[in-house]
């Protein structure tokens, strides 16, 4: 059976004419006033009224990378959501988490994830794990003019790197500098906190259950101390989002699994309230 295609007519030139493999670099040359960054932007009077969301942690265990975050989104002085999703599957073996403005970060996380999948159609192989670092330092540099007026946008990128055979993550700043980071790292207003208490707690080579449960105590530490950051509300039923890259791709972890080990986190805070002590020597 055949299909007449003769009244759909051709494909535009700009369709046919060569070029590099990112659906970015195409807007930028046929639409640019589709990309977000070339939209006229009004002044920002009170940038803080505009949702913000906050906390993400990522961190190297023994299979993998997890990257964790809280569920809040705030908005000057007040919670606006209090079950936002911060973690994101990019691809089968690459993960964001986001902070700053959630309307822009989660635009440019569906544009990242377009972008990774039109240049791995087209070459018909996946960019690397650098490669996909470098994509995003480039969408993160385009919003700066935003992130001046106060739309920041400051994700944290992770995946499953099968030529080095592990985990890697990697930080931003609101120009697009990347940094590669070791062992663990956060973002967003709560992650000074979360990144002391991962300190007194990471170890190299901890199993699934056991980087889970950190992450959950370092959250739990942000929230007590940082106001735009959600602990878990027993209430609500809701409890950090924490999800593993691994050599067998992206897995987000079950919300029932989330709520067990939280309850453990806080049964624990009962008799320690502020969190398990790590050795000294």
């Amino acid at each position: 059976m055949s299909v007449d295609v003769s009244g759909w007519g051709e494909l535009p030139p700009a369709f046919l004419d060569p070029g590099p493999p990112s659906i970015l670099d195409f807007l930028a040359r046929h639409a640019p006033e589709v990309l977000p960054a070339n939209r006229p932007l009004p002044p920002v009077p009170d940038a803080a009224s505009i949702p913000h969301g906050t906390t993400i942690v990522a961190a190297e265990y023994a299979d993998g990378v997890m990257l964790a975050g809280d569920r809040r989104v705030t908005q000057a002085s007040m919670i606006a959501h209090r079950d936002t999703e911060k973690i994101f599957a990019a691809d089968e073996f690459s993960a964001v988490g986001i902070a700053g403005s959630v309307g822009l970060a989660v635009e440019m996380v569906r544009l990242f994830r377009l972008e990774l999948e039109h240049y791995e159609k087209v070459e018909g192989i996946p960019l690397t794990l650098a490669g996909k670092a470098n994509r995003l330092t480039t969408m993160i540099r385009e919003n700066l003019g935003m992130a001046m007026q106060g739309l920041a946008v400051v994700p944290l990128f992770a995946g499953f790197d099968p030529a080095a055979g592990r985990g890697r993550i990697f930080s931003f700043d609101i120009t697009g500098d990347c940094h590669e980071e070791r062992a663990f790292t956060g973002t967003g207003s709560g992650s000074v906190f979360a990144r002391g208490a991962l300190k007194k707690l990471y170890r190299e080579g901890m199993a699934e259950a056991e980087i889970a449960t950190a992450a959950i105590q370092a959250l739990y530490d942000a929230a007590e101390e940082d106001t735009a950051t959600g602990g878990p509300d027993l209430t609500r039923r809701l409890y950090p989002i924490v999800a593993f890259v691994t050599e067998e791709g992206y897995r987000r972890l079950p919300d029932e699994a989330v709520a067990e080990l939280a309850r453990n986190v806080l049964e624990g805070r009962h008799t320690r309230p502020d969190g398990p002590a790590a050795p000294a020597l």
